[in-house]
């Protein structure tokens, strides 16, 4: 009876052995499919799409100008809502690229770039999300009634804030996000010379070109797309040979 027992338990130990190392290794898998150069490519391709259908949304709804009028911004105010209600998905999108390439590059990354890149990185989502909240806020309290808002000044200083946090700030973070990127690519040849200088000149639009046209943040998510879609392409020909 004692063998008999010392065997089932024997058993009983192999099998929750086997049974964890299964989980562990499906615990694993789940981890490296996460964190695979195909994770942070949707990432990349959801966040530009969003980001792109956010600004044309607006821009279609109302004109850059912070002088439009209060009634033109209340007679849109539910494209501008659904515009703003992409941006926290945009921004999640974004944080989840970030990561899976921070973690791609691994061990190669120089601290230095590695810090600006996150940092600009994060600096960038919290100046969409602020310029978003404030608009949210404006739209919230012109429903009750927009007179007094504008009378006060209070429409025309919100609008000038939103304005100068996108087209300004989070702009001239997307620029130094893609220098930085791109000196790390060079570095650790990640992505191709080429890919490269395309964010050097992609930097130097964002970085010198602000104010110049209401279409200018639209340079950050379409870079983005482009190393997204260069990713995929390299995954699936890595996967076909």
């Amino acid at each position: 009876m004692l063998r008999a027992g010392s065997r089932a338990g024997r058993e009983s130990r192999i099998c929750l052995g086997s049974a964890a190392l299964g989980t562990m290794g499906r615990t694993d898998e789940l981890r490296q499919q996460l964190n695979s150069p195909r994770a942070a490519a949707i990432a990349g391709i959801l966040f530009s799409a969003l980001t792109i259908s956010t600004h044309l949304l607006i821009q279609g709804s109302i004109t850059a100008n912070p002088a439009v009028s209060a009634t033109e911004v209340l007679n849109h105010s539910k494209t501008i809502l659904l515009a703003l209600n992409l941006v926290p998905l945009a921004g999640i999108a974004f944080l989840w690229f970030i990561g899976v390439f921070r973690d791609h590059v691994g061990k190669h990354e120089d601290r230095l770039f590695a810090s600006v890149f996150f940092g600009s990185g994060v600096l960038y989502v919290a100046m969409l999300f602020a310029s978003s909240a404030l608009a949210g806020g404006l739209l919230g309290v012109m429903s009750g009634g927009a007179q007094n808002l504008v009378s006060s000044g209070s429409y025309a200083l919100t609008r000038m804030e939103i304005r100068q946090i996108t087209t300004v700030y989070a702009i001239r973070m997307a620029g130094v996000f893609i220098i930085t990127t791109s000196t790390i690519s060079l570095r650790t040849r990640v992505m191709p010379r080429w890919l490269a200088l395309l964010g050097y000149l992609a930097a130097l639009v964002l970085l010198l070109g602000v104010g110049a046209s209401a279409w200018s943040p639209l340079v950050f998510p379409a870079w983005v797309f482009v190393i997204s879609i260069w990713i995929l392409v390299q995954r699936f020909q890595g996967t076909s040979n």
